[in-house]
Protein backbone atom coordinates (compact mmCIF):
# COMPACT_ATOMS: atom_id res chain seq x y z
CA UNK A 1 0.00 0.00 0.00
CA UNK A 2 1.29 3.45 -0.90
CA UNK A 3 2.48 5.67 1.93
CA UNK A 4 -0.03 8.27 3.11
CA UNK A 5 2.00 10.35 5.54
CA UNK A 6 5.15 12.43 5.02
CA UNK A 7 8.53 10.80 5.33
CA UNK A 8 11.41 11.77 7.58
CA UNK A 9 13.19 13.60 4.78
CA UNK A 10 14.38 17.10 3.88
CA UNK A 11 11.12 17.82 2.04
CA UNK A 12 9.23 17.57 5.35
CA UNK A 13 11.56 20.09 6.96
CA UNK A 14 11.15 22.43 4.01
CA UNK A 15 7.35 22.22 4.24
CA UNK A 16 7.44 23.03 7.97
CA UNK A 17 9.64 26.09 7.36
CA UNK A 18 7.30 27.30 4.60
CA UNK A 19 4.29 26.86 6.90
CA UNK A 20 6.00 28.91 9.62
CA UNK A 21 6.76 31.68 7.12
CA UNK A 22 3.18 31.62 5.82
CA UNK A 23 1.77 31.86 9.35
CA UNK A 24 4.07 34.71 10.33
CA UNK A 25 3.49 36.55 7.04
CA UNK A 26 -0.30 36.23 7.23
CA UNK A 27 -0.25 37.46 10.83
CA UNK A 28 1.85 40.47 9.89
CA UNK A 29 -0.32 41.38 6.91
CA UNK A 30 -3.47 40.91 8.97
CA UNK A 31 -2.04 42.85 11.92
CA UNK A 32 -2.38 39.86 14.23
CA UNK A 33 -0.01 39.77 17.23
CA UNK A 34 0.64 36.05 16.75
CA UNK A 35 3.40 35.98 14.13
CA UNK A 36 6.37 35.15 16.33
CA UNK A 37 4.19 33.11 18.65
CA UNK A 38 3.30 30.86 15.70
CA UNK A 39 6.94 30.48 14.69
CA UNK A 40 7.97 29.68 18.26
CA UNK A 41 5.11 27.19 18.61
CA UNK A 42 6.16 25.36 15.43
CA UNK A 43 9.82 25.31 16.48
CA UNK A 44 8.87 24.05 19.93
CA UNK A 45 6.65 21.36 18.42
CA UNK A 46 9.52 20.13 16.25
CA UNK A 47 11.91 19.87 19.21
CA UNK A 48 9.31 18.24 21.45
CA UNK A 49 8.28 15.68 18.86
CA UNK A 50 11.90 14.72 18.19
CA UNK A 51 12.38 14.07 21.90
CA UNK A 52 9.04 12.26 22.14
CA UNK A 53 9.92 10.05 19.17
CA UNK A 54 13.18 9.06 20.87
CA UNK A 55 11.47 8.36 24.21
CA UNK A 56 8.65 6.35 22.67
CA UNK A 57 11.20 4.28 20.80
CA UNK A 58 12.66 3.29 24.19
CA UNK A 59 9.37 2.42 25.94
CA UNK A 60 7.35 1.16 22.98
CA UNK A 61 7.33 -2.45 24.22
CA UNK A 62 6.71 -1.70 27.92
CA UNK A 63 3.22 -0.99 29.26
CA UNK A 64 4.68 0.73 32.33
CA UNK A 65 6.58 3.04 30.00
CA UNK A 66 3.34 3.95 28.26
CA UNK A 67 1.65 4.68 31.59
CA UNK A 68 4.60 6.80 32.75
CA UNK A 69 4.49 8.74 29.51
CA UNK A 70 0.74 9.28 29.95
CA UNK A 71 1.40 10.80 33.38
CA UNK A 72 3.89 13.18 31.80
CA UNK A 73 1.19 14.11 29.27
CA UNK A 74 -1.25 14.83 32.09
CA UNK A 75 1.27 17.01 33.90
CA UNK A 76 2.06 19.04 30.81
CA UNK A 77 -1.66 19.34 29.95
CA UNK A 78 -2.41 20.66 33.44
CA UNK A 79 0.39 23.22 33.41
CA UNK A 80 -0.53 24.34 29.89
CA UNK A 81 -4.23 24.77 30.65
CA UNK A 82 -3.55 26.60 33.92
CA UNK A 83 -1.04 28.92 32.26
CA UNK A 84 -3.27 29.59 29.26
CA UNK A 85 -6.15 30.45 31.60
CA UNK A 86 -4.06 32.55 33.99
CA UNK A 87 -4.62 30.36 37.06
CA UNK A 88 -1.24 28.76 37.79
CA UNK A 89 -1.92 28.69 41.58
CA UNK A 90 -4.93 26.44 40.94
CA UNK A 91 -2.93 23.66 39.26
CA UNK A 92 -4.45 20.95 41.47
CA UNK A 93 -8.00 21.97 40.60
CA UNK A 94 -7.21 22.27 36.90
CA UNK A 95 -5.75 18.77 37.05
CA UNK A 96 -8.92 17.57 38.78
CA UNK A 97 -11.06 18.98 35.95
CA UNK A 98 -8.94 17.30 33.26
CA UNK A 99 -8.72 13.97 35.09
CA UNK A 100 -12.46 13.95 35.82
CA UNK A 101 -13.09 13.72 32.08
CA UNK A 102 -10.13 11.65 30.94
CA UNK A 103 -10.06 8.99 33.67
CA UNK A 104 -13.52 7.41 33.19
CA UNK A 105 -13.14 7.37 29.42
CA UNK A 106 -9.74 5.69 29.58
CA UNK A 107 -11.11 3.21 32.12
CA UNK A 108 -13.89 2.26 29.72
CA UNK A 109 -11.61 2.10 26.67
CA UNK A 110 -9.12 -0.26 28.28
CA UNK A 111 -11.45 -1.91 30.81
CA UNK A 112 -13.91 -3.17 28.18
CA UNK A 113 -11.15 -4.56 26.02
CA UNK A 114 -12.19 -2.42 23.06
CA UNK A 115 -8.55 -1.34 22.88
CA UNK A 116 -5.70 -3.68 23.87
CA UNK A 117 -3.50 -2.62 26.76
CA UNK A 118 -0.09 -2.06 25.23
CA UNK A 119 2.45 0.73 25.30
CA UNK A 120 1.53 2.07 21.82
CA UNK A 121 -2.22 2.07 22.51
CA UNK A 122 -1.82 3.59 26.00
CA UNK A 123 0.33 6.41 24.63
CA UNK A 124 -1.92 7.06 21.63
CA UNK A 125 -5.31 6.92 23.36
CA UNK A 126 -4.17 8.75 26.51
CA UNK A 127 -2.63 11.47 24.38
CA UNK A 128 -5.82 12.01 22.42
CA UNK A 129 -8.19 11.93 25.41
CA UNK A 130 -6.02 13.99 27.75
CA UNK A 131 -5.38 16.51 24.97
CA UNK A 132 -9.10 16.86 24.31
CA UNK A 133 -9.85 17.33 28.00
CA UNK A 134 -7.10 19.94 28.26
CA UNK A 135 -8.56 21.93 25.37
CA UNK A 136 -12.08 21.74 26.80
CA UNK A 137 -10.83 22.86 30.21
CA UNK A 138 -8.91 25.82 28.78
CA UNK A 139 -11.85 26.97 26.64
CA UNK A 140 -14.26 26.67 29.57
CA UNK A 141 -12.04 28.60 31.97
CA UNK A 142 -11.12 31.37 29.55
CA UNK A 143 -14.74 31.96 28.54
CA UNK A 144 -15.92 31.79 32.15
CA UNK A 145 -13.35 34.35 33.30
CA UNK A 146 -14.20 36.66 30.41
CA UNK A 147 -17.90 36.44 31.29
CA UNK A 148 -17.23 37.18 34.95
CA UNK A 149 -15.16 40.23 34.04
CA UNK A 150 -17.81 41.50 31.64
CA UNK A 151 -20.83 40.73 33.81
CA UNK A 152 -19.62 41.59 37.29
CA UNK A 153 -22.75 43.69 37.76
CA UNK A 154 -24.95 40.65 37.20
CA UNK A 155 -23.12 38.78 39.95
CA UNK A 156 -23.56 41.71 42.32
CA UNK A 157 -27.25 41.98 41.43
CA UNK A 158 -27.79 38.27 42.11
CA UNK A 159 -26.05 38.59 45.48
CA UNK A 160 -28.19 41.61 46.33
CA UNK A 161 -31.27 39.51 45.62
CA UNK A 162 -30.11 36.92 48.14
CA UNK A 163 -28.56 34.30 45.84
CA UNK A 164 -25.66 32.34 47.35
CA UNK A 165 -22.29 33.35 45.87
CA UNK A 166 -21.87 30.03 44.06
CA UNK A 167 -25.26 30.32 42.41
CA UNK A 168 -24.60 33.94 41.47
CA UNK A 169 -21.42 32.90 39.70
CA UNK A 170 -23.18 29.99 38.00
CA UNK A 171 -25.73 32.35 36.48
CA UNK A 172 -22.89 34.04 34.59
CA UNK A 173 -20.64 31.05 33.90
CA UNK A 174 -23.09 28.39 32.74
CA UNK A 175 -24.56 29.96 29.56
CA UNK A 176 -21.20 29.87 27.74
CA UNK A 177 -20.24 26.29 28.62
CA UNK A 178 -21.46 24.73 25.35
CA UNK A 179 -18.95 26.84 23.40
CA UNK A 180 -16.11 24.66 24.71
CA UNK A 181 -17.68 21.60 23.07
CA UNK A 182 -18.12 23.10 19.61
CA UNK A 183 -14.78 21.80 18.20
CA UNK A 184 -15.30 18.16 19.24
CA UNK A 185 -18.97 18.16 18.23
CA UNK A 186 -18.17 19.62 14.80
CA UNK A 187 -15.36 17.12 14.31
CA UNK A 188 -17.63 14.22 15.19
CA UNK A 189 -20.52 15.40 13.04
CA UNK A 190 -18.32 15.79 9.97
CA UNK A 191 -15.98 12.81 10.40
CA UNK A 192 -15.56 11.00 7.11
CA UNK A 193 -17.22 13.83 5.20
CA UNK A 194 -14.82 16.70 5.87
CA UNK A 195 -11.90 15.10 7.71
CA UNK A 196 -10.35 11.73 8.47
CA UNK A 197 -8.90 12.27 11.96
CA UNK A 198 -5.68 10.85 13.30
CA UNK A 199 -6.94 7.58 14.76
CA UNK A 200 -8.46 6.51 11.42
CA UNK A 201 -5.37 7.40 9.42
CA UNK A 202 -3.07 5.94 12.07
CA UNK A 203 -4.70 2.51 11.90
CA UNK A 204 -4.52 2.56 8.11
CA UNK A 205 -0.85 3.51 8.20
CA UNK A 206 -0.27 0.70 10.67
CA UNK A 207 -1.65 -1.84 8.23
CA UNK A 208 -5.17 -2.17 9.64
CA UNK A 209 -8.29 -2.53 7.54
CA UNK A 210 -10.70 0.31 6.81
CA UNK A 211 -13.21 -1.31 9.17
CA UNK A 212 -10.67 -1.43 12.00
CA UNK A 213 -9.75 2.20 11.33
CA UNK A 214 -13.41 3.23 11.48
CA UNK A 215 -13.94 1.33 14.75
CA UNK A 216 -10.89 2.98 16.32
CA UNK A 217 -12.03 6.42 15.25
CA UNK A 218 -15.55 5.88 16.58
CA UNK A 219 -14.16 4.86 19.97
CA UNK A 220 -11.93 7.94 20.04
CA UNK A 221 -14.59 10.45 19.01
CA UNK A 222 -17.27 9.08 21.33
CA UNK A 223 -14.74 9.01 24.15
CA UNK A 224 -13.67 12.58 23.44
CA UNK A 225 -17.25 13.84 23.59
CA UNK A 226 -17.75 12.09 26.94
CA UNK A 227 -14.41 13.24 28.38
CA UNK A 228 -14.76 16.84 27.26
CA UNK A 229 -18.37 17.11 28.42
CA UNK A 230 -17.44 15.92 31.90
CA UNK A 231 -14.42 18.23 32.00
CA UNK A 232 -16.52 21.24 30.97
CA UNK A 233 -19.12 20.54 33.67
CA UNK A 234 -16.51 20.01 36.40
CA UNK A 235 -14.38 23.01 35.38
CA UNK A 236 -17.38 25.35 35.35
CA UNK A 237 -18.49 24.09 38.77
CA UNK A 238 -15.00 24.63 40.18
CA UNK A 239 -15.09 28.20 38.89
CA UNK A 240 -18.49 28.78 40.50
CA UNK A 241 -17.18 27.29 43.74
CA UNK A 242 -14.27 29.74 43.69
CA UNK A 243 -11.67 26.97 43.39
CA UNK A 244 -10.39 28.19 40.03
CA UNK A 245 -10.36 31.97 39.68
CA UNK A 246 -7.63 34.34 38.47
CA UNK A 247 -6.52 36.93 41.01
CA UNK A 248 -8.11 39.91 39.27
CA UNK A 249 -11.50 38.20 39.04
CA UNK A 250 -11.41 36.84 42.60
CA UNK A 251 -10.40 40.26 43.93
CA UNK A 252 -13.12 42.16 42.06
CA UNK A 253 -16.05 39.91 42.97
CA UNK A 254 -17.94 40.42 46.22
CA UNK A 255 -17.37 37.69 48.79
CA UNK A 256 -21.12 37.42 49.34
Amino acid sequence: MASIGPGVEWQTGLAVVVFAVLAAGAARLGRLPTGWASVRAIARAVLQLVVVALVIGLVFDQVWGGVAFALVMLTVATVTSAARSGVRPALVWVAAAIVSGAAPVLAVVFGTGSTPVSAPSVIAICGIVIGGSMTACSLTLRRAFAALREQRGQVEAALALGFPRRQALQLVVEPDRPEALVPVLDQTRTVGLVTLPGAFVGVLLGGGSAGEAAAAQIIVLAGLIAAETITVVVAANLVAAGRILPEDVAGSLPSQ
